[in-house]
């Protein structure tokens, strides 16, 4: 399944445009507000979203609640200890 894949030094960050529906609970769950609304549309006919990477902490509380596993966080080695 191809995705928009996104990397900074925490980790990576990728949407599979065509699993997501545009319901916006990981824009909602968002910590850091990061994720938004994008102008193109998803498979469902709705707008899916998009990311400010940079900005972007790896918490994965999006990829967490997306009912249909349309985000996917990957978190860079070592980073995640502590959480």
């Amino acid at each position: 399944m191809t995705g928009e894949r996104w990397t900074t030094a925490r980790g990576s960050w990728t949407i599979f445009p065509q699993l997501c529906k545009g319901c916006g609970l990981c824009i909602e769950r968002c910590p850091t507000g990061v994720i938004r609304w994008s102008s193109e549309m998803g498979a469902y006919g709705t707008n899916r979203v998009t990311v400010e990477a940079a900005g972007c902490m790896t918490c994965k509380i999006c990829a967490d609640y997306c009912p249909d596993a349309a985000i996917s966080v990957v978190v860079e080695a070592g980073l995640d200890k502590g959480r």
